[in-house]
């Protein structure tokens, strides 16, 4: 059973491998799990089972927390790479989201200018014009595209709303490059059904998508923690590398953690 959830709106810092010495900004209840997936893979766990009557975090308390936080590490001499919003589910449903989004710049400009901001979300919010007004302030926007198949969407990443593929690949395109996508590539299975996103009938409908979304880059990746479900296997690091190289032919940056 997964249980990677945190206790408070700012955490770490933490060693990640794709981007550096983070400082961890967690908007959602500490101790819970508020997310619009649910996705079989979530290292934070499934949402029936992380559900929790804690209330989000105030915009006063993000912005207090990161100061001290950020002044703790300055008297020991360290300096993050990078604030990156993530942590109990997806940070976009805050209702002041854009809000916190401003008071964490300031903050990050005064006590650590030097570090990046960035952003990991399931980008189920993004056809909101003001969500995807914030995510351009974020140096590294990086939003979850596993694949452009809505039955393995429903029944990998579960959406708990509202979630349309093609509109998803529009408001995707709206971002003009200023955009990383984020996908989870691995196989096994799950209630019977393959889950083998790596086949030519997902990777080429996949690539099309790209072709039209034109991301300033692609993150590729894999299982690397507890999954709070059975069955899930590891992409095969070949298979990830040839994705790898169609995605560069198109003229699109990519990374690879496998």
């Amino acid at each position: 059973m997964s249980t990677v959830i945190y206790d408070s709106p700012v955490f770490g810092p933490v060693h990640s491998r794709r981007l550096g010495v983070s400082l961890g900004i967690n908007l959602l209840p500490r101790g819970g799990k508020v997310c619009s997936f649910d996705c079989i893979y979530c290292e934070c766990g499934l949402n029936s089972e992380r559900r929790t009557k804690n209330p989000l975090p105030t915009p006063d308390e993000v912005e207090s927390r990161l100061r001290t936080k950020l002044q703790e590490m300055r008297q020991e001499g360290l300096v993050p790479d990078v604030l990156t919003f993530a942590g109990n589910g997806e940070p976009t449903l805050h209702p002041h989201f854009p809000e916190i989004v401003d008071r964490v710049r300031r903050v990050r400009d005064e006590l650590c200018p030097s570090a990046k901001m960035s952003i990991l979300s399931n980008a189920t919010q993004i056809r909101r014009p003001e969500i995807r007004e914030a995510l351009l302030h974020f140096d590294n926007n990086i939003l979850k595209l596993d694949t452009v198949c809505p039955e393995y969407i429903n029944n990998v990443d579960r959406p708990q709303g509202h979630y349309d593929v093609e509109e998803q690949i529009g408001c995707l395109a709206l971002f003009r490059g200023q955009c990383i996508i984020q996908t989870m590539l691995m196989r096994g299975e799950y209630e019977g059904r393959d889950l083998d996103n790596t086949t030519e009938a997902y990777v080429g409908p996949y690539l099309e998508a790209l072709r039209r979304i034109r991301p300033r880059s692609v993150m590729l990746y894999t299982l690397d923690r507890e999954t709070p479900v059975g069955g899930l296997l590891k992409a095969d690091p070949d298979r990830m590398q040839d994705i790898a190289r169609r995605i560069r032919q198109l003229g699109i940056e990519v990374s690879v953690s496998s």
